[in-house]
């Protein structure tokens, strides 16, 4: 689709070897970009990525790194550019709530480490890129957030839902700060069928989850990483510190 063409961009997708991360660094290859593709641990995932970014006609590099450690936040940008020549593109993907525990019951450490994952490492991440993605003019992130920013995190999810939710100003913050270069959006996803919400679900609770959503079913990565291309691209070039949801209608604002 014209509105979405990323052609001669180059899009930074963190987590892109598992789940929404995998299928967005798809969608904005099939879009025109060439991908960094970062992982932590999922490197036969990542691999696969490169390989389905390659079968599209794009380039694509490999990018392991810790984001929690500001030094592998920053070296990831730095590698990116250096292989690619610019960023153009970022999603901020990367995230787990790592286990669930009530928040009564949360050791500082605990809160800390999730507060490092979901929202420092998209921080450093992002403060490493914005002088390249504002040098080309039209850069564009997109952050991944939560329902349970809506919704609350019971059951174990309160710090990962904090985190998310301080993501969220993050997004709104950054919009206001960026433009008019770089223009800042989010995704909210409600419950997708991906390992995430099976690690951390269920298969009775997400069956609830279905029940409990009006299109009568959880979402598809693909679904998520359609409209982060759609809002990376020149078809949003209106749109910034926008938050879109996609949960099937579970939760209406």
């Amino acid at each position: 689709m014209a509105e979405t063409s990323l052609g001669g961009r180059v899009a930074l997708v963190t987590g892109a070897g598992v789940g929404i991360g995998k299928a967005t660094a798809i969608a904005l290859a099939r879009s025109g970009a060439d991908i960094g593709v970062h992982y932590h641990r999922s490197v036969e995932g990542a691999r696969e990525t490169v390989a389905a970014v390659a079968a599209l006609g794009r380039r694509a590099w490999l990018l392991p790194a810790d984001l929690t450690v500001e030094s592998q936040a920053a070296g990831v940008v730095e590698q990116l550019v250096q292989h690619a020549g610019r960023l153009d593109v970022l999603f901020n993907n990367a995230g787990t709530p790592l286990r669930m525990v009530r928040l009564e019951e949360c050791s500082l450490d605990h809160w800390r480490q999730v507060f490092d994952v979901n929202a420092t490492s998209a921080f450093l991440v992002t403060r490493s890129a914005i002088p390249h993605l504002r040098a080309g003019g039209n850069g564009s992130i997109v952050n991944n957030l939560s329902l349970s920013i809506q919704t609350g995190g019971a059951g174990g999810g309160g710090a990962y839902a904090a985190a998310k939710g301080a993501l969220q100003v993050m997004t709104r913050t950054l919009a206001k700060e960026l433009a008019p270069h770089v223009r800042v959006n989010a995704v909210m996803p409600g419950v997708i069928a991906t390992a995430h919400h099976e690690t951390f679900s269920t298969p009775a609770k997400m069956e609830d989850y279905r029940k409990q959503t009006p299109l009568a079913r959880n979402g598809a990565a693909e679904e998520v990483a359609d409209v982060v291309a759609f809002l990376a691209g020149d078809g949003a070039r209106f749109m910034t510190g926008a938050i879109i949801d996609i949960n099937g209608g579970r939760f209406i604002r």
